[in-house]
């Protein structure tokens, strides 16, 4: 391994170090990036629940605003309970973008490397090449041994920017409609929500008690 490491020449370090990156991202976004973890499929019950028996407080918000992004949603949706659609929708909104930052994280790192990986594989290429044709300019045509260290050069070089770029496009393309598919998950939750709690008021004033 260490062979082909220095027979790929100087840009083999970034590339390697693009593919340690890579992988780190992709596990870490892996790791996050779990229904378990983003949307547990218990919590809108219990919350529609909480709602419709009134038992909603600043330590039941608090709670559940420490659950998971789904959870920071649906807290700030609770917090806002008594304040108008329109401004309910809006802090829904803006909680949104900021959970939907935090999904994203990382992933413009890892395009960014399934960019550049190729890229340098290719200028690993051309200095290979320059340096055959600084061997061939040296010493001739007559020792293929004088070209044999730029031409692997050059093909070592492509074949690792390659063997990077590939698998994290794969990755960020995955992450990117795994995150797209969390984001409509959120939004179908958050207008229930703003449904629920638009309802409530009306379900207390038809009730018996209000009614005495």
């Amino acid at each position: 391994m260490w062979e082909i490491v220095r027979a790929g020449g100087p840009l083999m370090w970034p590339i390697i170090l693009c593919s340690i990156i890579a992988a780190a991202i992709i596990l870490e976004r892996l790791w996050t990036l779990q229904d378990k973890r983003v949307l547990p499929q218990e919590l809108p019950q219990r919350v529609w629940q909480l709602i419709e028996t009134n038992q909603i407080n600043d330590k039941v918000i608090a709670a559940l605003e420490q659950n998971s992004p789904l959870g920071r949603l649906l807290a700030t949706g609770l917090a806002n309970r008594h304040r108008p659609r329109e401004i309910l929708m809006e802090r829904l909104e803006d909680t949104g973008r900021h959970v939907v930052y935090e999904l994203e994280r990382f992933l413009n790192t890892l395009g960014t490397i399934a960019g550049i990986s190729p890229l340098l594989g290719l200028l690993g290429t051309v200095t290979g090449i320059i340096r055959a044709f600084h061997a061939i300019q040296e010493g001739g045509m007559g020792d293929p041994r004088a070209l044999s260290g730029g031409i692997s050069e050059a093909l070592i070089a492509t074949a690792a920017g390659l063997c990077v770029a590939i698998p994290a496009l794969i990755a960020y393309r995955y992450l990117r409609g795994r995150v797209e598919g969390i984001v409509m998950e959120m939004e179908k939750h958050a207008i229930r929500m703003a449904d629920a709690l638009e309802s409530a008021p009306l379900r207390e004033r038809g009730s018996p008690a209000a009614a005495a």
